[in-house]
């Protein structure tokens, strides 16, 4: 007698109610969330404005925060950065409308395999255990190329997206620009120099990705995404307004909690790791 495994679906709309927790998104016990156990981490409040205006008291002063951070864990926020907060507010609109749609809309943008964009709900068929609760929409951008936003949301999913596709490619020139300020304010820390690291790195690809983690029955079985370290130089993270956050320092996780109006910083593969 033969018997067939139905593959794995996860469909947030569905998943979210449900009490009984597949064991494929059950991770081992010393991996489990333990929130009550977790202490707040203290990260650097680092106030680009004086900065960017080539303030030197304030360019001294940052470079000095910034600085320390990296060799401690590499994890600051920083303010006055900027960037129209009416934007962030209309793509945290966007993330919130796209992972409501029904699952067979969003799987129009469905990652293929190999690719590193697309829609991808959970990674099932990509992995067999562990498997994150989440949902995630990725896309690619490279301000010094033909790579055009607006273009991936209308190839991808339609002319209806043409809304997401505008907010998106202004969300990234801002975030590419943001980032360029932060390799300036690396490269003062370490000595090379204000241009050093911005040369380096203008012209770059990013990858922009959308994380929406669903409501769960039981969130002490499972995790958002698990313990890891972002293959990156630079990753900006921008928070909404629910807990989760945690970084990895001095042998124990400290939780980061979420702040709507700053950007989160880390320096990726040199310092600290996510959880």
């Amino acid at each position: 007698m033969e018997s067939s495994q139905q593959p794995l679906v996860f469909d947030a709309a569905v998943l979210s109610h449900q009490t009984d927790i597949s064991n494929q998104f059950i991770w081992p016990e010393e991996d489990k969330p333990r929130p009550e156990a977790v202490e707040e981490l203290s990260v650097p409040l680092i106030d680009l404005e004086g900065f960017l205006s080539g303030d030197p008291c304030s360019a001294a002063r940052v470079t000095r925060l910034v600085g320390e951070a990296c060799e401690r864990h590499g994890f600051f926020q920083v303010i006055n950065h900027g960037i129209d907060p009416r934007l962030l507010d209309k793509a945290h609109g966007c993330v919130q409308k796209f992972f409501t749609m029904p699952l067979d809309e969003k799987q129009r943008a469905q990652r293929k395999p190999g690719e590193s964009c697309g829609y991808a709900s959970s990674f099932t068929g990509r992995f067999a255990n562990k498997l994150p609760w989440k949902e995630t929409l990725s896309f690619r951008f490279a301000s010094s190329s033909s790579i055009d936003v607006l273009d991936y949301f209308i190839d991808t999913l339609g002319d209806d997206f043409d809304y997401f596709g505008r907010v998106y490619q202004d969300y990234c020139e801002a975030m590419s620009n943001l980032s360029l300020v932060i390799m300036e304010v690396l490269g003062l820390s370490l000595g090379v120099g204000r241009s050093h690291f911005r040369e380096f790195f203008e012209g770059n690809d990013s990858i922009m990705r959308l994380n929406y983690y669903p409501p769960c029955q039981k969130p002490d079985l499972t995790l958002g995404t698990g313990p890891h370290c972002d293959p990156t130089s630079l990753t900006i993270l921008h928070q909404d307004d629910v807990g989760g956050l945690q970084v990895f320092t001095e042998g124990n996780w400290r939780s980061i909690s979420p702040k709507p109006t700053r950007s989160s910083s880390t320096s990726g593969t040199l310092h600290g790791k996510l959880k």
